[in-house]
């Protein structure tokens, strides 16, 4: 269990919330060799994305990490996988079916707002790093909870306003800041897509910031929402 106590800011939440280069000689004519090198085959298989998919859900599905599929994949911070792409599996054996209906309501993420992304993860703004992204709304707006967690932080917090963080119990968490109100307590058990708290304002615009946070890093909330 996670106490108010415990959280002062959003570093000390990460402490859980808290070519090869080869040098080539000259050698006369004689001494050159032509060798032909062969690049081996990557092992795995291609998967195509269907409506709904996440990369976290890929994941999952496949027991690789997100970090390897998107290394391999050069997916950018600022891409969503698309219906119909195909996306590399390293180290996969098979095409496996990837299930949307078991426990969804509990394990799936929704966007916890409706907007644009004005600020994308790892953004630089004012030399500081967006560890998250900025989702453009209207003041007042209600967030929703993007997947189904207890609250470990319900108040102000230094340089993001009013914050909610949600422990989804798996080792991720998500976190909504920039808030004008909350609608939670620490301590609730609150479903996916419920009311968490309202939009709030920041000089002259009106956003959300949203993270998810893998342990005690963040990660990018884009490989999580569909």
């Amino acid at each position: 269990m996670f106490y108010r106590t415990k959280i002062f800011s959003l570093g000390l939440l990460s402490s859980v919330l808290v070519l090869i280069a080869g040098c080539v000689s000259l050698e006369t004519q004689e001494e050159i060799s032509v060798r032909e090198f062969v690049r081996p085959e990557r092992k795995g298989i291609y998967h195509k994305v269907k409506e709904g998919e996440t990369l976290w859900r890929i994941a999952k599905t496949y027991h690789v990490p997100i970090k390897d599929i998107i290394r391999t994949n050069n997916i950018p911070k600022v891409a969503k996988i698309e219906k119909n792409q195909l996306v590399f599996i390293p180290g996969a054996n098979a095409v496996l079916d990837i299930s949307l209906d078991v426990d969804k309501a509990q394990n799936e993420f929704i966007w916890p707002v409706k907007g644009k992304v004005i600020r994308y993860f790892h953004n630089r703004q004012d030399g500081r790093v967006n560890k998250g992204i900025d989702i453009r709304a209207h003041e007042g707006d209600m967030v929703k909870a993007a997947r189904t967690g207890r609250v470990v932080f319900a108040d102000y917090l230094s340089g993001y306003g009013y914050t909610v963080i949600l422990d989804h119990l798996d080792g991720l968490y998500s976190v909504y800041a920039r808030n004008s109100k909350l609608l939670v307590k620490l301590g609730e058990l609150v479903l996916r897509n419920r009311n968490i708290a309202q939009i709030g304002r920041s000089g002259n615009l009106a956003y959300l910031h949203f993270q998810i946070r893998k342990k005690s890093i963040e990660d990018n909330p884009l490989y999580y929402l569909p």
